[in-house]
């Protein structure tokens, strides 16, 4: 990537590679923690923050007291760049395209939770969240995070987008649908369900357990901002520009995600078996992918606390429409753990180095 290419860094033996994460302490960012800390490949050196500067990270979660006896440290890009090889950016949209151009420059490696990095159209971006971008440049190094699809861009990035997590179940479901030109694309149809902590730790109304608890109900309904984010992938699948039908919804649980998607099938005599095969191939080089058998449908537990995504498939032979379930945990493959994955990749490492394979059951 020219001058905003640090080289490859490698683990070997003690030499870990020095990480660091701004903003640290919201759902995602301890996730990120606690993956990290665990890591064989990298010392976690530096946690940013805002409003929690100045506070041990043990405060702010004292059940990690034991573990991370660091201090939440202000956000100053030259600290961190003189301390870190690699930066995670944990920060609301609107914040990392900010800061992303000098990190570039002064040689580390950045990878952003947010969606500034994630759409390859920065006037789609503008029309989407705001902002007045001026990093176009920048912009056009970054690659999309999902590694099922772009695995190889990735291993060769110094700027990474990682998805969101409702793209990320959605996409996973849809991509052999799209690549293949199994469906009819305009009829496809996302309908996903996620868990309260994909709102964030901040107090939000319609998050309190009051007012979630024993209720279930869409929003963003039509104009939700992951929907270009979906619409990208699948268009670049396709090999040309399609729109999906996006509704999310909010489920009274705390983490997870079950993505349904239906299209119409292109060739009706496609059996669920068919679609088995097909998937099973599409992800057969990709350890955190698990395509279920025959009549078994993924659920959300199975995936708690994993960076792995279930999917299971179906045909309605009576609609000749194509059905397919994606469950992961929004907070890890949805996530940090995502965005972990990409790190390995970046670095040359194993894709699974150092992520949880096994769910929290029951």
């Amino acid at each position: 990537m020219g001058e905003h290419d640090p080289g490859p860094l490698r683990c070997a033996g003690k030499n870990r590679i020095k990480v660091g994460i701004v903003g640290a302490s919201g759902y995602g960012g301890v996730q990120l923690v606690r993956l990290l800390v665990d890591h064989p490949g990298v010392e976690l050196v530096y946690l940013g923050g805002d409003s929690s500067a100045g506070k041990y990270y043990s405060t702010l979660y004292p059940h990690l007291g034991h573990r991370v006896q660091m201090e939440v440290e202000p956000i100053d890009i030259n600290i961190i760049a003189s301390k870190c090889q690699v930066v995670f950016l944990g920060l609301p949209n609107g914040l990392a395209y900010k800061m992303a151009p000098t990190l570039l420059e002064k040689r580390c490696k950045v990878l952003d939770l947010s969606a500034d990095y994630r759409l390859t159209d920065l006037q789609v971006y503008k029309a989407w969240y705001g902002g007045d971008r001026a990093d176009d440049e920048i912009a056009a190094t970054a690659v999309y995070g999902l590694p099922e699809l772009y695995r190889d861009r990735i291993a060769q990035a110094s700027l990474v987008g990682c998805p969101g997590c409702y793209p990320t179940a959605s996409m996973l479901a849809l991509a052999p649908l799209f690549k293949q030109g199994l469906i009819v694309p305009e009829t496809a149809i996302v309908d996903a369900k996620s868990g309260t902590s994909g709102g964030g730790r901040q107090t939000k109304t319609h998050l309190l357990l009051a007012e979630a608890d024993s209720s279930l109900g869409a929003y963003g309904v039509a104009h939700h901002r992951h929907t270009p984010e979906i619409e990208q992938v699948c268009s670049d699948l396709a090999g040309h520009e399609v729109m999906v039908q996006f509704t999310p919804h909010l489920i009274p649980m705390v983490r997870g995600i079950l993505a349904t998607v239906y299209g119409n099938l292109n060739d009706p005599g496609l059996k669920r078996e068919d679609l088995i095969t097909i998937y099973s191939a599409f992800y057969r080089a990709c350890p955190w992918v698990k395509v279920l058998p025959s009549g078994v449908y993924p659920q959300t537990k199975w995936a708690y606390g994993t960076n792995l995504c279930y999917i299971g498939v179906e045909v309605d032979s009576r609609t000749d429409r194509a059905i397919v379930l994606s469950a992961i945990d929004n907070l890890i493959k949805g996530q940090a753990g995502q965005a972990i994955q990409c790190l390995n990749l970046m670095m040359g490492w194993e894709e699974t180095l150092g992520l949880p394979q096994l769910c929290f059951y029951p």
